[in-house]
């Protein structure tokens, strides 16, 4: 099967959908797949060499119109190579499938003015994006992706987006599919995994014993790095502990915060980072707590690698936990129960009982799985446009 993945950049050291796109294409390519990409930019050598790259120019312009115009030359490129199923991941149209991992625009908007600690706040937020040109392109370009002349498949990973879809736009849960996001394990397969947790904790300066809690993302923002850091006082400094942040370079407000609550000896800045695989093996459990994640990629890595998640309501990858090896906190901006939920999992004692959970969790819904579905769909929809 030809099968089309489309999306503006497929470069996976950025994370996220990204990551994502980078562990299909090598799982299809190894199936015997063709595997056509349409993007922008991408990075080769993460990607099969079989790989069909189809380049897009990369769009001009303001930023509220530029995916307008690169999902119009997708779909036109898409009439012309015309694969047996073709794949959208982001604001895009023509495609048989939309599988939104960065969710809905409507939800995202909405979760962003979580992120502002007070009502006054957010309300002079929201009145802020009422004047934002791309927040109304964006709204536009949403409805026609999915309610426009072709009306394609829609997946989504997480029931809280699928609720979204019902919220936003009244489309009956009956109508959007969930597939549940899943990584490809063999990225994360080492033989001297004890070995690289030593040595990168010596790179750190950070003790055997020390239990450490690690936290990835590109936007420290929306991913409640500050709300994080709040949240240190409240764990005890009874029990020796660090917090590991990795992701942008963008840290100095975050030090001088860490700095402000007395915790800068407990915070770690170590900025971006190309493949933070020994992180995950240098650390003990996962800090999470995001305003807005359909269904966050670190917290399944992180469980894949035996590490308890500590994450928040509004990720979709908390419908995956269990108390024995995850928390779910219910409002980020609360510091003692976020310092609450941390504090469990300093404990070396339920660390030990929960980390083989947590990696027994990540074996019951494996790459396989959500690849073995995610094939069942394109089949049906091949079949489907066959009989058309």
């Amino acid at each position: 099967m030809n099968v089309a993945l489309c999306h503006p950049s497929v470069v996976p050291a950025r994370g996220g959908c990204e990551t994502y796109i980078g562990d299909l294409a090598r799982r299809l390519a190894r199936d015997g797949h063709a595997v056509s990409l349409f993007a922008s930019t991408w990075d080769a050598e993460a990607l099969p060499a079989s790989t069909n790259f189809y380049r897009l120019e990369p769009p001009r312009g303001p930023r509220f119109l530029r995916p307008w115009r690169f999902a119009t030359a997708c779909a036109a490129a898409l009439r012309v190579v015309k694969p047996d199923a073709s794949i959208g991941f982001d604001k895009t149209w023509g495609q048989d499938v939309l599988y939104p991992q960065g969710g809905l625009h409507a939800a995202t908007a909405a979760h962003n003015l979580l992120k502002f600690p007070g009502r006054f706040a957010r309300t002079f937020a929201w009145l802020g994006k009422q004047f934002d040109p791309a927040h109304w392109s964006y709204s536009m370009l949403e409805r026609k992706q999915y309610f426009g002349e072709l009306r394609p498949t829609i997946l989504v990973n997480s029931e809280m987006v699928r609720g979204h879809f019902d919220r936003y736009y009244g489309v009956v849960p009956g109508n959007v599919r969930v597939l549940r996001s899943a990584i490809d394990p063999l990225r994360f397969l080492a033989e001297d995994r004890l070995k690289r947790r030593a040595e990168e904790r010596d790179r750190w300066g950070v003790a055997p014993e020390t239990a450490v809690a690690l936290f990835i993302a590109t936007n420290y923002r929306l991913k409640g790095l500050a709300p994080l850091l709040k949240a240190l006082p409240h764990v005890p400094r009874t029990r020796d502990f660090r917090l590991i942040v990795i992701g942008s370079d963008g840290v100095e407000p975050y030090r001088r915060l860490a700095t402000q609550l007395g915790e800068d000896d407990r915070a770690l800045f170590l900025g971006f980072r190309k493949d933070p695989k020994n992180a995950y093996f240098a650390a003990d459990f996962l800090a999470h707590p995001t305003f807005y994640d359909p269904c966050s990629l670190v917290a399944l890595e992180a469980l894949a690698c035996g590490l308890p998640v500590v994450t928040t309501r509004y990720n979709g990858a908390a419908e995956l936990l269990d108390p024995s090896f995850g928390a779910v906190v219910q409002d980020p901006h609360d510091a003692r129960e976020l310092g609450g939920a941390l504090a469990t999992f300093v404990d070396p004692a339920v660390r030990a009982a929960a980390a083989p959970r947590a990696r027994d969790a990540a074996r019951d819904w494996t790459f396989e799985h959500h690849y073995r579905g995610l094939m069942a769909i394109l089949n049906e929809t091949r079949a489907l446009k066959r009989a058309a």
